[in-house]
């Protein structure tokens, strides 16, 4: 029960604080193509864990959310009804590029694959 309701959380929180950080966080620091990929709202309600992805360099974009941090904790709290609002965690999400990188790592694979095939086989096929 406790879990579907974090999950359930999780997901409002990950609407609430992307439509806070486009439309209400003035910062120049935030990139144009940041993303909240996840939100992970741990079991006691007192920390979340916010999984950003960026293009580009992400440490301008870490340092802004930091420093408005405050303010996104304020307006998650007004717009979900809460007791208690999590603190928020802001985090790389560098899930995108690991897949980047393991699907390059099976491209490589397959062409070694093909180059290892002698010449009658690929002929046949």
């Amino acid at each position: 029960m406790a879990n579907r309701r974090n999950n359930r959380l999780s997901g409002e929180m990950k609407r609430v604080i992307s439509e806070v950080i486009r439309n209400e966080v003035k910062d120049p620091r935030l990139s144009e193509l940041l993303s909240v990929t996840d939100v992970d709202v741990m079991e006691d309600l007192k920390y979340a864990k916010v999984y950003i992805s960026v293009y580009g360099d992400i440490e301008p974009t870490l340092e802004a959310l930091r420093s408005a941090k405050g303010f996104i904790r304020r307006e998650v709290g007004k717009r979900i009804k809460m007791r208690l609002t999590p603190e928020l965690l802001f985090e790389k999400d560098d899930s995108i590029e690991k897949g980047i990188y393991m699907s390059s790592l099976i491209n490589k694979v397959i062409e070694d694959e093909e180059s290892r095939k002698p010449k009658d086989e690929s002929e046949d096929e």
